[in-house]
């Protein structure tokens, strides 16, 4: 038999040099990372920003050719990457499955409007709007380019509208519109939007407007942190699928000149590309390239996948589309709901005599190594006896999940109900009912 080809998880060919050649090309594509790294530095040193260092890359990975391509081995698994920067993430977990350069910052064009949705749905969760609620769009919101959905100054749309128009074609008039009904004002709206990022740990965002126009240095991301502000937007607000998987919808504009018909069109290609697609938000300027941040589920597995500045329209769906191969490709799922009924607990000094126990809330373990689930091990820490006087959900215990003698996590057993202390009339009862029976 001759040499044999040696492919990639994705089904791309090596050549037939085998395995020394793959070593090579890693070892020589290894060298240029550090130098990148290196000149990076340097450029930072020199006071050019922070965000600007993601473009820097780019430029230098889109030179490279195919073979030479963004490459990591997770597992032994290599992933190529046309893209500079880009993460996978587990959301009901929030585990990372892959990340690279995910800490750079980089411009992040439309999906800084993730921010916007997130706030939005905030807002409706509050009772603070309503999806029936009608917007006025104003002068300054109609004045916005790019993207658009031809929004006209007095022209009045449903909040329901509005946030179709955000998140299937991606309108800076439409977000600009619905700032201004949330907050007063677009500066008052990303004031929250940096706030909310701060509150979520997202160390290394900044935002300027709220549809991502901006190509200020001020206004920057970063892989991990789009990865971050999805969850939250997916996980707490699921409903915003029923707006994301939408590929083309016709609303209808109501102006002075009468009424007209425009056709919402998603920009997120991955809906037809890619059969478990759910969302999420697409992004492209001149500055920031082409970014996406893609949600899938499949098996009862829900997968984020960031890709920043990626060199072209097709290069960031591909990427997508990789990450989400190789994220389905080696994981799975623990879950448990823990809805079974625990055991009493005795009460010493309490107007009752024992108290019910909850689980505070379901746990998920995600696996990345092929580990098998049947494996895992549920055990309880729960004390003899409590102390009067307790309250409903104060912490009793713990569950623990151990597999092969590793911990995997735990969740708190809590108090189901309060048990007030007994004082003396509570002992006498006791007494006087002993006695009686």
């Amino acid at each position: 038999m001759g040499d044999s080809l040696m492919l990639d998880w994705t089904g791309r060919s090596y050549g037939r040099k085998g395995k020394r050649s793959v070593s090579r090309r890693k070892a020589l594509l290894s060298r240029k990372k550090i130098i990148y790294s290196l000149v990076l530095s340097i450029l930072l040193s020199a006071g050019m920003p922070a965000q600007r260092l993601c473009v820097v890359y780019a430029e230098e990975t889109q030179e490279q050719s195919t073979q030479e391509q963004s490459s990591q081995e997770q597992g032994g698994v290599s992933v190529h990457l046309s893209a500079p920067a880009a993460i996978l993430m587990e959301a009901s977990t929030g585990t990372v499955i892959f990340e690279q350069n995910a800490d750079v910052p980089c411009s992040p064009a439309s999906i800084t409007k993730i921010m916007t949705l997130l706030l939005i749905f905030e807002a409706l969760e509050r009772g603070d709007i309503s999806l029936q609620d009608e917007v006025m769009t104003s002068a300054y919101a109609q004045s916005m380019g790019g993207s658009q959905v031809f929004l006209e100054e007095g022209e009045m749309q449903t909040v329901d509208t509005l946030i179709k128009c955000i998140a299937v074609a991606s309108g800076n008039d439409a977000a600009v519109a619905m700032a201004e009904f949330i907050a007063g004002s677009e500066e008052e709206f990303v004031s929250r939007m940096n706030e909310k990022a701060q509150e979520l740990g997202m160390d290394n965002t900044h935002f300027l407007d709220c549809c991502g126009l901006s190509d200020s240095d001020d206004h920057h991301t970063t892989a991990r942190d789009v990865a971050v502000m999805s969850r939250e937007l997916i996980t707490k607000h699921p409903e915003v699928f029923n707006y994301t998987m939408i590929w083309m919808e016709d609303i209808t504009h109501n102006t002075g000149r009468g009424s007209s018909t425009f056709t919402l069109s998603s920009t997120n290609k991955l809906l037809k590309q890619y059969q478990w697609t759910t969302g999420l938000k697409t992004g492209s300027t001149s500055k920031a390239k082409y970014c996406v941040s893609a949600t899938a589920k499949k098996n009862d597995i829900e997968l984020i996948a960031v890709v920043m500045a990626a060199p072209d329209y097709k290069a960031r769906f591909d990427d997508a589309v990789t990450l989400l191969n190789y994220g389905y490709s080696v994981s799975s799922l623990y879950h448990d709901e823990n809805t079974e009924k625990l055991p009493l607990l005795k009460v010493e000094g309490g107007v009752a005599d024992t108290v019910e126990l909850a689980f505070e809330k379901p746990f998920t373990w995600l696996d990345t190594k092929g580990s098998d689930m049947s494996l895992v091990e549920k055990s309880l820490n729960l004390p003899e006896e409590a102390q009067a006087p307790l309250e409903a959900g104060q912490k009793a215990g713990e569950a623990v999940y151990r597999l092969n003698g590793e911990t995997l996590g735990t969740v708190n057993v809590v108090y189901a109900e309060s048990v007030a202390a007994a004082g003396f009339r509570d002992y006498l009862k006791k007494v006087l009912a002993y006695f009686l029976l």
